[in-house]
């Protein structure tokens, strides 16, 4: 019986002592490491990939966000547009609306954001992107397709005072290439690039 009580003391006290040894490496170092490491190489990507504008966190280059008009819920002519949001664009809340593509409500709506988005940016329905109206996965996509940034082009230039050449340039510097240069297509981030808009009409 004593014997026995020891062998199973000695391995209540060896797997004890496992479990302080594991939870300092992977509990306490392992963390520090991996944050010192990402704080000294990545620190941006590491702390959010956040944007500042005069001083100011204004967002994040990885979470879209709304640019409507003041204190309402119609898109401001100003501002590039982002693909719709199924969340409100709340980084909380992400995902689909999870409607088939065949859904006859999710037809009906990209039917209607067709048009609306065809009217707002003065071009034909046959122009429209498909990422001008239906939301990513997340619902919180920062980017939008070349196609989609171009019809917008003429009406942001209109509305901030600014020359169609000069926001085209714009669009064409905050262009981001093919991941590796072969994964995905081009995309333009909305946030940076409104910035950039927001700079050059001086506001």
């Amino acid at each position: 019986m004593n014997t026995s009580v020891r062998n199973t003391g000695r391995l209540v006290w060896a797997a004890f002592r496992a479990l302080l040894v594991l939870t300092v490496v992977c509990g306490v170092i392992y963390p520090l490491a991996i944050t010192g490491v990402a704080q000294g190489v990545f620190h941006d990507k590491a702390n959010g990939s956040m944007v500042k504008a005069d001083g100011k966190e204004v967002g994040s280059a990885l979470i879209g966000q709304s640019w409507n008009k003041e204190g309402g819920e119609k898109p401001d002519p100003k501002w590039f547009q982002g693909r719709p949001s199924n969340s409100g664009y709340d980084p909380r809340a992400t995902g689909s609306s999870q409607l088939g593509a065949s859904d006859p409500t999710l037809v009906k709506m990209v039917r209607k954001a067709k048009k609306d988005v065809a009217a707002f940016n003065g071009v034909p329905e046959s122009e429209v992107p498909k990422d001008a109206v239906t939301g990513s996965s997340s619902s919180i996509d920062p980017d939008i397709s070349e196609k989609y940034a171009e019809i917008q082009t003429a009406r942001v230039a209109r509305a901030n005072g600014l020359s169609e050449g000069a926001v085209t340039k714009l669009v064409d510097a905050h262009t981001s290439g093919r991941e590796a240069g072969i994964l995905g297509e081009p995309v333009v981030n909305v946030l940076k690039l409104n910035l950039a808009v927001k700079e050059a009409a001086g506001k």
